[in-house]
């Protein structure tokens, strides 16, 4: 199963962080990508620049309107994400808890439609991946 685990933290944390901080962080990520490729359950991930660099897209009665920034104002922030190719949830749990940003901010872990078993699911059922 495709399982996403979404990454959540102040992102103020980054800026207000020293360098040995930041390196700290990505090296704590380099390894935790290594041991999920190494195991095997690593199907991709990517990081996000900031907010400031958000924009919301909505349409309403036709009409597309922009709002700079994220959709919500919150302090906890989405950084980033990895896919996780795991056997159930609990192991997909199992890998999320390994995540940096487990320690001092949020991972949401959410399994990723499987269309095809969608297609072919009796009517009104939601296939999982």
């Amino acid at each position: 199963m495709l399982f996403y685990a979404l990454i959540y933290n102040d992102e103020s944390m980054y800026a207000e962080a020293t360098p040995e901080e930041s390196a700290a962080i990505f090296q704590a990520h380099g390894e935790f990508g290594q041991a999920a490729r190494d195991a095997g359950v690593f199907a991709g991930g990517d990081g996000l620049q900031g907010t400031q660099s958000a924009t919301t897209v909505r349409v309403r009665d036709g009409e597309r309107m922009l709002t700079d920034g994220p959709f919500s104002e919150t302090k906890e922030q989405l950084g980033g994400f990895y896919a996780l190719e795991c056997k159930d949830l609990d192991e997909a749990l199992a890998w999320a808890a390994k995540i940096p940003e487990a320690k001092f901010g949020a991972v949401e872990v959410r399994p990723v439609i499987d269309y095809a078993a969608l297609e072919s699911a009796p009517s009104g059922a939601e296939a999982t991946a």
